[in-house]
């Protein structure tokens, strides 16, 4: 007869618990985040009556707050005196370069929870039942614009090199650009490339100001509408699709990349950027848990596996698929050839 260890054995609530009142740590994190309080401790406030002066915030509320950051890894606390961890200090902090505080307000925002609150009624129709966001005039899309462009910098950044050789003229069409970063990156990494930018119209104008402020503006073009519906216009020699895929199912996909292809100049070059799950679905644990969100928030979309991307792509007449790494960040790319 087997046995077992009392410690192996025993059943444990803890995790579930956890599970159940993770929203405190979004909402306290969010909290933390408009309240500059990362910013006002790096700047050198330390004890709670400290930050609460510099923070216009309460003390007691300060430090209740201050004790749950350092429980979750995001200050440390010695003395009663609270600081910055190295991961707060690099991305929580407004001055630190690499400053992305501001995708709370698109991650954090209550239009993207809200379906989570019904999930069991999402998980038994397959779909949510308020698809409003998918609405071009939603102004979600431009919050996404504001918010999302440091997380995504960094993945720009690397992409860039991959797609566009210095100094060699290029045609580049980026499709649902949003904030633009991507197509700035390979025109900022290209002096030579011209850039043109997909997207809804009312988004297109952050892109645009963020393309002025990266002084690329002269060489960055909007299209704007609907990926799906506008002309294109021809001879491409890059495609960029960062982030676009996922919100659809895979006909869907083969139909917008048929169309893509076709704008393409001959052997031009595919670089779809995305979460992408290993083929198991369960790492790694960002790209896997993906699909929950697309499920939450969009009729058909997915996380797809590198062997979905390569099936659609094949079936639209795309050649020469590869993966790439894109480092430490969540994306992974993988680019074709027309």
């Amino acid at each position: 007869m087997a046995t077992h260890s009392t410690a192996t054995s025993q059943p444990d609530p803890q995790r579930i618990l956890a599970a159940l009142n993770a929203y405190q740590q979004t909402y306290a994190l969010k909290a933390a985040i408009e309240l500059d309080l990362f910013t006002r401790i790096g700047e050198g406030a330390g004890t709670a009556p400290e930050i609460a002066k510099a923070s216009h915030a309460s003390e007691r509320g300060v430090r209740i707050l201050c004790d749950y950051l350092a429980l979750q890894g995001f200050l440390t606390k010695e003395k009663g005196k609270y600081a910055l961890t190295r991961d707060a200090a690099v991305f929580l902090d407004k001055r630190s370069p690499a400053y992305m505080g501001s995708i709370a307000g698109f991650l954090g925002h209550s239009r993207n929870m809200a379906n989570f609150e019904n999930l069991a009624e999402v998980v038994r129709g397959g779909r949510p039942p308020d698809l409003g966001h998918m609405n071009p005039e939603d102004p979600i899309w431009v919050e996404f614009a504001r918010s999302m462009a440091p997380l995504m910098a960094a993945s720009a950044a690397q992409l860039a090199p991959l797609v566009a050789e210095r100094g060699k003229p290029i045609k580049v069409l980026d499709i649902a650009a949003g904030h633009g970063v991507f197509g700035i990156a390979v025109a900022t990494h290209n002096r030579a490339a011209e850039v043109f930018a997909v997207d809804w119209k009312n988004v297109l104008e952050l892109a645009a100001a963020n393309a002025a402020q990266a002084g690329v503006s002269a060489r960055y073009h909007t299209i704007p509408g609907s990926a799906f519906e506008v002309d294109f216009g021809g001879a491409y020699d890059v495609v960029l699709v960062p982030n676009f895929l996922h919100h659809f199912d895979p006909p869907t996909n083969g139909k917008l990349l048929r169309k893509i292809r076709g704008s393409m100049h001959p052997q031009g070059l595919l670089a779809i950027a995305e979460m992408v799950p290993d083929e198991d679905r369960l790492s790694p644990p960002f790209a896997a848990a993906f699909s929950l969100t697309m499920l939450a928030n969009t009729p058909a979309g997915d996380a797809y596996t590198l062997s979905q991307l390569e099936h659609m792509l094949a079936e639209a007449g795309f050649q020469q698929i590869r993966p790439h790494s894109l480092g430490q960040g969540p994306m992974s790319v993988v680019l074709a050839r027309a």
